[in-house]
This record gives C-alpha cells, sequence and structure tokens, in this order.
C-alpha cells in the first residue's frame, strides 16, 4: 500500500477489530452534538453572506443589476445548495467515510486501501488525494482574511468615516487570533455553538423581514429562472458563477470535519437550522436589491435598520473569528494526518485539551499561516478583492473530492457501472463547471492559493518518495532480526549484560535497528531487558488501547513490540510504557529505561529516481524536522541517538 511510511511502518487495515472513534460521539446525545456541529463546521460556509451575494454584482465582473439578474443569480445559489451541499455533501460522499473520519486524506487511505492491488493507480489517487489536501491550505489562508475583512467592512455602513479603521482592526483581530490559538479552544469550543446559532437565527431573521416586504422574490426557488440566466448569456454566466461559489466554500468543510460529530448531527443542523437560515438570508437580500439597487454597495449590512448596525458589525466579527479559528484548527488536524501518514516531516505538536484528542496547535504552521494572511490582506485589502482570488483552491479540491469518491462506490462498495456513471456524470458535470467559472480567477488573484497549494504538494510528495527511497534501501541492505539475535548468543566472547531497559527505535518490524549493531559496536554492552519498538501508523482515525500494541518474545529478555496509532492520533511512549506494564506486565518504566534513536545521515548523491533538486529539499527537510525525542515525547536525558551514513 501507499502508506509503507518507512518510519511509521507499513499501514494496513485492522480486520476484525471496532476502532474507537470520537469518544464524544458515544457519550454524548444528537442535541448536544448538532449544538456542537453548527460552532465548528458550519463557520465557513455560514459567513458567506457577508461577501457572496455582493460580488456576484461587482462591477468588474460586468452583471448588471437588473431583475432577471437577481432572480437567476438567487435560484442558482437554491440549487446549488439542493444540489451540492445538501444531495452531494451531505447525503452522499459523507456515506464514503474512513471508520467514521471524513475528509480527503482519509478518502485517500479509503481508497488506496481498496485499489491495494495495483501499484500505479494507488500512486494515482496519491497524487489526487495530496493535490486536494494541499489545496486546503490555500483556502485556509483566505478564508481568515476575507471573513474577518468583510465583517469589519460593515463599519462603512455606519459612517465613511470609519473606513479607514477597517485594515488595521482586521490585521489587529488576526494578529489576536492566531495568538490565541496556542491556548487552544478547549475553554471556548462550548461557546462556539451558541454564539453561531444566534449568529443563524440573527441573519435568517434578517432575510425573512426582507422576504416578507417583497415576497415575489420566493419566484426564485424555481429552477426556471436559474436555467434561463445560465442559457441567456453564457460569458457572463460562466464569470458570475465563479461569484456564486463563494456560498460553497464551506462545503468541503462539512465532510472534514464529520469524525468530530458523525454523519447525523450534522445532517440535523445542516436542515434544520443552517440551511433554512442562509436561503432565508440569501433570498432577503435579493428582496432588498430588487426594492433598493443602491444596497448593492453592501446588502447584508444593509438589511439590518440603522440602529443596529454596530451590533451586527460586533456580531458579524465574532462569527468570522470562529469560522476562520476553525479553519486554521482543520490546518492543524490536516498537518498532522499528514504526519502519520507520511507526507510532511514531524512537527512540534501540542495538545490543548486533555479531553478532546482533536484538541492540537501546531506552532510552525499557526504562524506560517499567520504570516501568509496578514501579507495577504495588506495586499488585497478589500473582501471584494479577495473574492475574486477565493473559489478556485476549493472548486479544484472538490473535484478530486468526486473522483475519489468514485474509486470507493466501484472498487469498494460494488456499485453497478451505470449506476456510478450516472452520479459520478451529474456531480463532476456540476464541478467542472464550477471549476471553469473559477478558472478566470486565476489571473485576477486566484493564483496565490494555487501557489501555496503548489508548494506544499512539492513539499509533501518530495517527502513521501523520499521516504520511500529510504525504506527500499533499508529493506535491501538490512538485516534479519532473528537470525542476529541468533548469532549474537552463539558467539565466543559473551556480551556484558548491564541493568535495566533498553528500548530500540525500529522502523522495520523484521530487520535489526542501526542503533543496535552502534551500541555493540562502541559501548559493547546489552541491557538486561531489550525491547525493539515499531510505532506503526495505520489507515483508520483511531485504535482501541486494547488493540494498540502487539509483544512478541524472542527469548533471553528480548522483546519485539510493535505500537499501532491511527492517522487521528500522535504515539506517546509513555502511554506505550504503561500499556506494556498494566497489560503485557513487561516491567518497564521510563525512569528506569534507556531510548535508543537513530540518527541517519544522508549522503549527497544524485539519484536516477530522484533529480538533484528534489533531493536536496529532501536532505533539507530531513535535517531540519522535529527530533524524533520531541515528537514521541522521550524524556531527553535519557536518549542515546546513534547513527549511520544512508545513500539513497
Amino acid at each position: 500500500m501507499f502508506l509503507n511510511n518507512p518510519e511509521y511502518s507499513e499501514s494496513k487495515h485492522l480486520p476484525g477489530v471496532e476502532l474507537s472513534l470520537n469518544g464524544a460521539k458515544k457519550g454524548s446525545n444528537t442535541a448536544a452534538l448538532s449544538l456542537a456541529a453548527v460552532g465548528v463546521v458550519f463557520g465557513d460556509i455560514g459567513t458567506s453572506p457577508l461577501y457572496a451575494l455582493k460580488a456576484c454584482f461587482d462591477p468588474n465582473i460586468g452583471i448588471a443589476l437588473t431583475n432577471e439578474s437577481v432572480f437567476g443569480v438567487v435560484s442558482m445559489i437554491f440549487w446549488a445548495f439542493v444540489f451540492v451541499v445538501s444531495l452531494k455533501y451531505i447525503l452522499f460522499v459523507m456515506r464514503a467515510n474512513n471508520n467514521g473520519e471524513g475528509g480527503i486524506l482519509a478518502l485517500m487511505a479509503l481508497t488506496t486501501r481498496a485499489t491495494k492491488s495495483g501499484a500505479h493507480k494507488s500512486f494515482l489517487l496519491v497524487i489526487i488525494g495530496v493535490f486536494g489536501a494541499c489545496l486546503f491550505y490555500g483556502d485556509a489562508v483566505i478564508t481568515p482574511a476575507i471573513s474577518v475583512l468583510s465583517a469589519l467592512e460593515g463599519l462603512q455602513v455606519i459612517s465613511n468615516d470609519l473606513i479607514r479603521y477597517v485594515l488595521p482592526l482586521t490585521v489587529s483581530v488576526l494578529i489576536g487570533l492566531f495568538l490565541f490559538e496556542k491556548k487552544g479552544t478547549a475553554t471556548v469550543g462550548n461557546f462556539f455553538g451558541p454564539i453561531m446559532t444566534v449568529w443563524f437565527t440573527v441573519i435568517g431573521m434578517m432575510g425573512f423581514y426582507q422576504v416578507i416586504a417583497f415576497p415575489k422574490i420566493l419566484l426564485a426557488l424555481s429552477p426556471i429562472f436559474a436555467i434561463n440566466f445560465l442559457v441567456q448569456d453564457p460569458a457572463i454566466t460562466l464569470t458570475v458563477t465563479g461569484s456564486i461559489f463563494l456560498v460553497l466554500t464551506g462545503a468541503e468543510a462539512l465532510y472534514a470535519d464529520m469524525g468530530h460529530f458523525g454523519n447525523k448531527p450534522i445532517q440535523i443542523s445542516w436542515f434544520f437550522l443552517v440551511m433554512p437560515c442562509l436561503l432565508l438570508n440569501y433570498f432577503g437580500q435579493g428582496a432588498l436589491l430588487l426594492r433598493n439597487p443602491q444596497a448593492i454597495s453592501n446588502p447584508f449590512f444593509m438589511m439590518a435598520p440603522d440602529y443596529l448596525s454596530f451590533y451586527l458589525v460586533i456580531l458579524s466579527t465574532v462569527a468570522t473569528v470562529i469560522a476562520s479559528q476553525a479553519c486554521i484548527s482543520g490546518a492543524y488536524s490536516m498537518t498532522s494526518q499528514a504526519m502519520l501518514l507520511g507526507f510532511v516531516p514531524r512537527m512540534r505538536t501540542v495538545f490543548t485539551s486533555d479531553k478532546e484528542m482533536g484538541q492540537i496547535y501546531i506552532p510552525f504552521v499557526n504562524w506560517i499561516l499567520c504570516f501568509i494572511v496578514i501579507i495577504i490582506v495588506l495586499t488585497f485589502q478589500k473582501s471584494g478583492n479577495l473574492a475574486s482570488a477565493y473559489g478556485v483552491a476549493v472548486s479544484t479540491t472538490m473535484l478530486m473530492t468526486t473522483l475519489l469518491t468514485t474509486v470507493v462506490m466501484r472498487v469498494l462498495w460494488r456499485w453497478n457501472l451505470i449506476l456510478v456513471t450516472l452520479i459520478t456524470g451529474i456531480f463532476l458535470t456540476i464541478d467542472a463547471g464550477f471549476f471553469i467559472s473559477n478558472l478566470n480567477k486565476i489571473s485576477q488573484g486566484g493564483w496565490f492559493p494555487l501557489f501555496i497549494g503548489g508548494i506544499c504538494f512539492i513539499f509533501m510528495i518530495t517527502w513521501y518518495q523520499g521516504r520511500e527511497l529510504l525504506r527500499k534501501k533499508a529493506l535491501s541492505n538490512g538485516v534479519d532480526i532473528l537470525k542476529f539475535m541468533n548469532e549474537l548468543f552463539i558467539q565466543d566472547q559473551p556480551i556484558q549484560i548491564v541493568k535495566g531497559t533498553a528500548i530500540f527505535l525500529t522502523a522495520h518490524i523484521d530487520l535489526v535497528p542501526n542503533s543496535l549493531p552502534q551500541n555493540l559496536l562502541h559501548n559493547k554492552v546489552l541491557h538486561e531487558r531489550v525491547i525493539f519498538l515499531k510505532i506503526s501508523a495505520w489507515d483508520v482515525p483511531r485504535i482501541n488501547d486494547s488493540d494498540r500494541l502487539s509483544v512478541k518474545d524472542l527469548g533471553k529478555n528480548i522483546f519485539l513490540v510493535r505500537a499501532i496509532y491511527g492517522f487521528k492520533e500522535t504515539a506517546d511512549i509513555n502511554h506505550i510504557l504503561d500499556i506494556l506494564s498494566q497489560t503485557h506486565k513487561i516491567k518497564c518504566v521510563a525512569d528506569d529505561s534507556t531510548f535508543f534513536l537513530p540518527r541517519d545521515s544522508l549522503i549527497e548523491n544524485e539519484t536516477e529516481k530522484m533529480s538533484f533538486k528534489r533531493e536536496y529539499l529532501f536532505r533539507a527537510m530531513v535535517r531540519n524536522c522535529s527530533h524524533t525525542q520531541d515528537f514521541y515525547k522521550f524524556d531527553r536525558r535519557k536518549v542515546i541517538q546513534l547513527g549511520s551514513l544512508i545513500d539513497i
């Protein structure tokens, strides 16, 4: 399989094992989970009314603000919600989950497991999945910028004199948001759901008031208006469709965050709160534009009475901060998954909650995102300008998701080819339409998220292929562990035994870790208890502790231990030692153990399997990745690193 990560091990599906998903799903009721989902899952798509409809009638696009165009745009928004969000993601794609977990990396792991017999096909699926995941980072830098900026632009509705404060306030709010990230969301997470519920209720009431004032806008529920708008001027329609896509930019998050809440709570939140309130707001903005075309300068804020504008700006800012925080946290989760699946080097990961496994903070990712987001705000300066850069990356990711889901339908679910072709054809037609309509944004700023995604893709694929080369090199030159141990104890000169436990971290369960012969060569001793520890990442989200370890007694107080972790987890050496002591009755405590870790150095040598520039990049990534002892929480005082030279 593609997840033969040399550091974490061959990744396999664990047959017959009940996998432990997020514990909250088992102990919490559906209502509480539905409320929590409102605060985490729907932040991105829920703040789109701030800028989406205004972008559709941007003068730079060339669409005239007429009754026909308003009805056409609102109708297209309605049917986009029906087909893309409700049918594709909520009712269909979320079925293609990896033991309850969603997101394009989880979907990629699912598809490669299903097609493990074909190496080339699996690698193609890896390319699709990784590229889609990389584009998520492009979305992650646009979402905070456009959301917070569009919320604070509501100050202009209060007074034109406040315009000059929009940019500095946006930068200040964003810097505060990234500073707050290190404290985690555990302490305030319970407030996200209620606040976003208030947000959706308010925007729904705003829209309802406008619809009551001009109920004729409800005629836009008919698909005839959308169809007529699509065919009347294909050139302009194609451009406007790229702006209409802004209402869907958070749809991928519904799938990515399903592991935290499950299908049912997300479906309940969407159909009974989020979708009705969003549609009411969009229809309300349409009704306002039909009655007052001058409101196009900021239709969202102009729906509210003047005396409520200030409070609406405050609520909008809070909502966009929550949406941005969820997007940033998603970048942490994506990076964590990529680390355990073998696509990025180890990075220091901080767990910000003792109760929730998903509450993590990755400093490197946080400050890189912060720097890029601030640069974006200072460069584009207005949400309207950012709208031109938004949507390209997300529309591409949606295409990747559809392609991978097609593989699941045909190979894993074994659906009829005609049915698969029909369903895929419908979704691909819609996705391709949005993708093509966003292509004209590339020259207007859409190149930026693509550039971010492209850089991430180069790094991920280089790391993955480099580690694959190292794995193959180790397999070809490795020494069988059983053969080595037999020869070790039949030699003429006895080995000096010292007290304590030696734990050798190994990358290959059947081979001798390089640090063992190095230790025997230089220190000429063997500990009274030896453990060869293999830490593996499997292509399932989480593993029960009862199935965490497998232990093989090699004799003479030497044990081969394999620790299994899902790609949603991070290994902890103290956790492993506790299970060994309590469950497997092997006396090994951290205070009495010495950890021998490999520290390999790569020889500079051009290889035919990787270009010189990419090999240079890989060596640089190896040198600068987080140390093993930090990633697995080893006690630095008890770590001995023994290295060797490797020529890939």
